[in-house]
């Protein structure tokens, strides 16, 4: 069994605190790759003769919430709580380049064991897709929650079609398959007929009937009144 030590205290003579956040083992060898708050990115070589990290390195200034090895494993991608993701060299202890086009915390980071692509998801709903080398955005999907985790399928099949494209692929696989669109249905639900009209209108003339009612008693009223004060004058 392997237990970790901490590093050494600080320039004040202070416990450095220990704060792990995700947890890598290197593939093909002892090492493993851990990811802290404190902005920090730790590798523990368990068959050497320390028991603090070999190599230590530093990204941003946010604590790092994920981590996931590339299929070399000599390079892992971070990131943290402040949107920021990159590319961290394992060997050289350093920050290769950075993505772009985040909007909130990353909450998980997942590379394809065979293809240059990660996939990673966070707080601002998106999926995104991106290539490890040549940092370009593959594919980015909005999922309507905000997520945790995520796998990668191992076979994956890139057609070579953004985000555009493909959404214009489905409307034209839609319209030969038959299927009618939003607006269709919004047109077809307009031309027909409201089904409380008709009580509308039997409405409209009871309300009549009642208003003729009112007339023809107060035309009675007046002439019984004319033929009282006529017999009033006779007498």
């Amino acid at each position: 069994m392997f237990k970790a030590k901490n590093v050494k205290n600080d320039w004040l003579n202070l416990r450095v605190p220990v704060w792990v956040l995700d947890m890598q083992f290197l593939p093909d060898s002892k090492k493993i790759a851990t990811c802290t708050g404190h902005h920090q990115v730790r590798v523990y070589d368990p068959s050497a003769s320390q028991r603090r990290p070999v190599l230590e390195m530093e990204f941003d200034e946010y604590p790092i919430t994920a981590m996931s090895l590339t299929s070399s494993g000599n390079q892992a991608v971070v990131g943290n709580t402040h949107g920021n993701m990159a590319l961290m060299d394992l060997r050289k202890g350093a920050m290769v380049h950075c993505y772009k086009g985040f909007a909130g915390a990353i909450k998980s980071i997942q590379c394809h064991p065979t293809q240059p692509l990660v996939a990673s998801c966070g707080l601002d709903r998106f999926l995104r897709i991106h290539n490890i080398d040549t940092k370009a955005l593959v594919h980015k999907i909005y999922l309507k929650s905000r997520l945790n985790c995520l796998l990668f399928r191992s076979e994956w099949q890139n057609d070579g079609l953004s985000g555009k494209d493909r959404n214009k692929d489905n409307t034209s696989e839609n319209v030969e398959s038959g299927f009618h669109s939003d607006t269709d249905e919004d047109e077809v639900w307009e031309g027909m007929e409201v089904v409380g009209s008709k009580q509308s209108k039997s409405n409209t003339g009871n309300e009549d009937s009642e208003k003729g009612r009112k007339r023809k008693t107060t035309k009675s009223g007046k002439k019984r009144n004319s033929a009282l004060k006529k017999k009033q004058k006779q007498v």
